[in-house]
């Protein structure tokens, strides 16, 4: 039982200190200094197409060890900027919401670490629709002044129920992305972020996700191990999927 108990404990840090070693984190220093400009990952806002995105990114210090934040953007039919949906923890302070929807650089480096485009759909009217529909998900978010890092709500719950809402996108976010499994209005049982399986959660704590686009994930603790047959890919703590992209 020992042996076995340690085991899973090396299984869920193991991934987080090797990212804590070899990653590329910020450390050091003070944020306010850090890199916060574009990636040069979106496409110009004088595309005229609507554009809906979904990014992720290594958080600052320590953190980005175990998990990362998540965003989404989006720009309109002819429209000539973004608009970017996120939530923001220190932005509590002073009672003010921590949900946050800006023109803004989509692709901004967080805090000097190069964000990674998660998803990305183009179109016309369609996908106009579609940014009605996020929009009515993120005006509907049932904790835009509560912010828990650990085990949420934080912004990945934010982005996890905006992403159940438009199942059409199939959304599968990072393991990662600690916050994800935490489910609203203490519910135990939820379609996955994809739309594409189910979920069983307690208080995003622990908990198991089946789903075509997910595959299997077990959540220990918030720190997901899982395995996607479809994509030959596995799923670390700290360290994130490996295998094909």
């Amino acid at each position: 039982m020992l042996l076995r108990s340690l085991f899973i404990l090396w299984l869920l840090l193991a991934g987080p200190v090797l990212m804590l070693i070899f990653g590329n984190l910020n450390l050091e220093g003070d944020w306010s200094n850090t890199n916060r400009r574009s990636a040069n990952i979106a496409p110009s806002p004088e595309t005229p197409e609507a554009i809906i995105q979904l990014y992720s990114a290594r958080n600052w210090n320590w953190r980005g060890a175990f998990f990362v934040h998540t965003w989404f953007a989006s720009k309109r039919s002819q429209q000539k900027f973004y608009n970017v949906y996120q939530v923001v923890g220190w932005h509590s302070a002073g009672n003010n919401s921590m949900l946050k929807i800006e023109k803004d650089i989509p692709d901004r480096y967080w805090f000097g670490q190069r964000p990674q485009l998660i998803k990305e759909i183009r179109g016309g009217k369609e996908v106009d629709q579609l940014i009605d529909k996020l929009e009515t998900a993120v005006a509907k978010y049932p904790y835009p002044n509560t912010y828990r890092s650990w085990p949420g709500p934080n912004d990945n719950t934010f982005t996890a129920y905006v992403a159940r809402y438009l199942p059409e996108l199939r959304i599968e976010l990072p393991p990662t992305a600690i916050g994800k499994d935490f489910l609203p209005k203490n519910e135990i049982v939820a379609i996955s972020p994809s739309g594409t399986g189910v979920q069983l959660s307690l208080y995003g704590i622990a908990g198991v996700m089946i789903g075509w686009e997910e595959g299997i994930e077990l959540n220990i603790l918030t720190l997901d191990v899982g395995v996607d047959l479809l994509g030959l890919a596995i799923k670390l703590p700290g360290i994130g999927r490996v295998g094909w992209t």
